[in-house]
């Protein structure tokens, strides 16, 4: 129990200053999480995501001839050396632009007079391929991947809302 406070005052002391106020973004949870990520990315442990790093681990996923230059403009996104610190900072910038899970909730529900927490498949391609920022046939092939609607045709807008947010799926 007495770990916790110091735990506290340390991450509040931190907020001052530079680049840790990155930690301050998300939650214990979370930072484990993206930790996990950057060690698997890490393949040659050294605390550096280099270019090798990343063509290693798109080689395991099956993602095996990424061009020098794709490899490149991924690792000049970062400022220097693609330290943890750096690894998460990069993720904050990428998620700061997200509006809160509210405000996209509230915009689907502007969707969904019924209130049933889903709206039809159809619909909702339909919306995203027609207006404002379209999705491509590929953007909306990914979408249905990651987010498939039920047998009914019914996509489960709340876990979109969550992901953008929290960048992984409710646990039920």
């Amino acid at each position: 129990m007495c770990s916790a406070p110091k735990k506290a005052k340390r991450r509040a002391a931190a907020g001052d200053g530079g680049s840790s106020n990155v930690f301050s973004m998300f939650e214990q949870s979370q930072i484990q999480e993206y930790k996990e990520a950057f060690t698997i990315i890490d393949q040659n442990r050294d605390g550096i995501i280099s270019k090798d790093d990343l063509r290693d681990v798109l080689a395991s996923m099956g993602q095996l001839n990424v061009k020098n230059e794709e490899l490149e403009a991924m690792i000049k996104e970062a400022s220097g050396p693609i330290n943890f610190t750096v690894f998460l900072t990069m993720f904050g910038e990428k998620l700061k632009g997200a509006d809160p899970e509210d405000v996209i909730l509230s915009a689907f529900k502007v969707l969904d007079p019924e209130g049933t927490g889903s709206i039809k498949k159809e619909f909702l391609e339909e919306l995203l391929t027609t207006q404002c920022d379209r999705f491509s046939p590929d953007d909306v092939k990914r979408m249905w991947a990651a987010f498939p609607p039920d047998v009914a045709g019914n996509v489960d807008y709340k876990n979109i809302c969550y992901v953008i947010t929290h960048g992984e799926e409710k646990e039920e």
